[in-house]
């Protein structure tokens, strides 16, 4: 591995990128975190919804059903107060006579007792006497008008039946408004009917207690949709709002279970129908905004998106964190395997206790020790005689040029000593090699001893020193 090469990987281990040991502990770190973070969070966030849907719709259930038992009861008040109205006397011993046209005192006498009844309740705007023809025969009021009833009601008073008309608008009072009527019996005949201009205002009372959660609405609908009144009140623009023929019948299809639509504002509600039990062909409707229904679960998914968000930043940083701790002695041993195979072996790390990371540094400072030993006694073979220990050719040849180097930059002189052994070949040759080594030996060691500190000795070759 070249300088370059090793400079390189120790870079590539500093610096971030998408395969380093640093990045890929990171990203483990994160995704331990994230995961069962999120499906925890997911849980808990679909377990939050269903319980506000469910908590949200029993309420619904409850006002929309309580709503609508009230308004029956409020709709067999008003027959109550009228069949009471038409079995008094002043009505139904003065109403024949009227029609007849015979006596004179007939008819402002029973103009006079509608007037009191209708003083005495206020729920009742006006009272009218209706002969069966249709025709006004009295009323509690100055101006008596026309009375829009349904196009059945004759044959429905005559089977004695409460008849509630169509909800509408009185530009005079400034308020909703229904006729209600009920037969004025004789026995088994009947002699007229009774109406009544009844005020829906007081409803709106009636509404607003049982108005769901903190901005819902309890509303009243006709048959066919259009909004009567509501517990935000009343008015001629809002009675003009109609809801979907759809929307109505899948919500009655439903049997008053909630479900998600928009109002006649075209505000996103969870909303809950119901028919108004009995006399009245009326609708109630109980709506939540869904904003107010999912408020608590938007609240419920900032702090659990908080809890996460906190969660993977405190898991980004151990994780890098752990990431230097394990990198940090991964890059000392990457220098200082740059520099071994560079061929400095004066390497010195850092004991790294435990793990296999500090196993690692371990066997790496015994390989350069180990190395470094080697080196050394590579070094001194490479420049000795293996036979006698003294120094080599190559050494001597070493060591004369730097004399001569020394001499000419000192200017002094110094001396060359060559010596060889005589009929070495011969003795080589009776006794054998072996011999001749000892021989050589024992030269060798005689030389050394004769030696001053500042000479040095050699084997130029063969018995020639």
């Amino acid at each position: 591995m070249s300088q370059s090469e090793s400079t390189s990987t120790t870079l590539r281990l500093g610096v971030l990128r998408a395969d380093s040991i640093r990045i890929k502990i990171l990203v483990l770190a994160v995704l331990a975190t994230l995961l069962p973070s999120v499906g925890t969070a997911w849980i808990s966030y679909l377990e939050n919804k269903r319980a506000l849907e469910a908590k949200a719709t029993e309420e619904l259930s409850s006002v929309s059903a309580q709503t609508a038992r009230d308004l029956d009861l409020w709709a067999k008040e008003r027959r109550y107060d009228l069949r009471v109205f038409a079995s008094s006397y002043e009505v139904t011993e003065n109403i024949g006579d009227i029609a007849r046209g015979g006596s004179a005192s007939a008819h402002p006498r029973v103009t006079d007792y509608l007037k009191s009844v209708s003083d005495r309740f206020g729920d009742y705007d006006e009272l009218l006497i209706l002969a069966l023809d249709g025709q006004v025969v009295a009323s509690s009021g100055e101006r008596p008008a026309a009375v829009a009833l349904p196009a059945d009601w004759q044959a429905r008073l005559r089977s004695g039946d409460f008849i509630a008309g169509t909800p509408y608008w009185d530009p005079v009072s400034q308020q909703p408004e229904v006729v209600v009527a009920v037969p004025i019996l004789a026995g088994e005949r009947v002699l007229g009917t009774i109406a009544a201009e009844v005020s829906l205002l007081g409803l709106t009372e009636t509404l607003r207690t049982f108005a769901p959660g903190e901005a819902g609405a309890a509303s009243l609908l006709t048959a066919d949709g259009n909004l009567i009144v509501s517990s935000a009140g009343a008015s001629a623009e809002a009675m003009q709002l109609p809801y979907a023929a759809e929307t109505i019948q899948a919500q009655l299809d439903s049997n008053g279970n909630p479900v998600e639509l928009a109002d006649v504002t075209g505000e996103r509600v969870l909303s809950s129908m119901r028919r108004v039990p009995g006399l009245l062909d009326w609708i109630v409707v109980a709506a939540i905004p869904s904003s107010e229904v999912y408020a608590q679960l938007a609240r419920v998914r900032r702090v659990t998106l908080s809890i996460v968000a906190g969660t993977l930043l405190v898991a980004a940083v151990l994780g890098y964190a752990l990431g230097l701790i394990i990198v940090r002695p991964l890059v000392r041993l990457t220098r200082a395997a740059s520099k071994v195979a560079a061929g400095d072996l004066d390497v010195e790390l850092v004991a790294t206790k435990g793990g296999e990371v500090g196993y690692l540094t371990e066997m790496f400072s015994d390989m350069v020790a180990r190395l470094r030993t080697s080196r050394v006694e590579l070094e001194r073979l490479s420049v000795t005689d293996p036979l006698t220990g003294l120094d080599n050719r190559r050494r001597m040849m070493e060591s004369l040029q730097n004399e001569v180097l020394r001499s000419r930059r000192l200017e002094h002189v110094f001396s060359v000593v060559m010596a060889d052994v005589d009929h070495f070949k011969p003795y080589n040759d009776a006794h054998g090699h072996p011999a001749g080594d000892e021989a050589l030996k024992c030269v060798a060691t005689v030389l050394r001893d004769a030696l001053r500190d500042v000479d040095s000795i050699a084997r130029y070759g063969g018995e020639e020193f």
